[in-house]
């Protein structure tokens, strides 16, 4: 048999993997969401772009199994150490995979894709392809749970082509290109520096796409409260395998 892990490249998010999370540690909003939503579905859960554990680790913490994807090496190494320290590790089944191809057999009644990870695709075939796939993880009306933004321009103008101290010590910079709604986002601390782009949509786009997918979209939310969307950055998508 060939290697799993052969042709995969690797990850714009290993060489800050261990910035990461003290880069992220003001992001907590999503995690009791997130949360809310393993339990009610019963598990297991599949997190595409599962990254270092932390939304992954507290659905383990309340005793409903996870099976996290990432195509990070280094991220995932992290959240192996991570669900170890917290005695979690037998509910954290960690793979290293693309969204695209997770190479998932298991069927489970619900995936999860937080902290807009999907904007990583930047192309409508990507993102097609990663809804797909995540669908064929899923059992009959098993639901895809999802975040993503699109920005506002005060965002735009307060930080395009800065470097702005995110955390002591680490440092982003957002270079926003409007025409082709496209983020190139830079992360430096330390001797630790990355870059990555995502692309991003708009609601009504982002639910075309669903439906294309085979998905019946049952909410769209505007933050992590459940409020319905009436506008704004932020929205979560909540979509039953149609």
């Amino acid at each position: 048999m060939g290697d799993p892990e052969a042709g995969l490249e690797p990850s714009v998010y290993d060489p800050i993997a261990g910035i990461y999370d003290p880069w992220s540690r003001s992001v907590t909003e999503d995690v009791q969401f997130y949360v809310e939503e393993a339990l009610a579905s019963g598990g297991p859960v599949v997190e595409l772009a599962v990254g270092t554990g932390r939304i992954a680790v507290r659905i383990a913490e309340a005793g409903v199994p996870v099976i996290g994807v990432d195509g990070s090496r280094e991220m995932l190494a992290v959240a192996r150490d991570f669900a170890r320290e917290r005695g979690v590790e037998e509910l954290l089944d960690l793979r290293l995979g693309d969204l695209r191809r997770p190479r998932v057999r298991a069927r489970v009644p619900l995936v999860i894709v937080p902290f807009r990870s999907l904007l990583h695709m930047t192309t409508d075939d990507d993102r097609l392809a990663a809804l797909r796939a995540a669908r064929r993880l899923l059992e009959p009306d098993g639901r895809l749970v999802f975040d993503v933004f699109a920005p506002g321009a005060d965002d735009i103008e307060a930080t395009h082509g800065r470097w702005l101290e995110r955390e002591p010590g680490i440092f982003e910079r957002a270079d926003w290109d409007e025409a082709e709604r496209v983020l190139t986002l830079s992360v430096r601390g330390g001797e630790s520096f990355g870059t990555m782009r995502l692309a991003w949509l708009s609601p009504p786009e982002w639910h075309a796409l669903l439906e294309r997918a085979g998905f019946a979209v049952e909410a769209l939310y505007g933050w992590f409260d459940r409020r319905p969307w009436t506008g704004g950055e932020d929205f979560v998508f909540v979509a039953r395998r149609a």
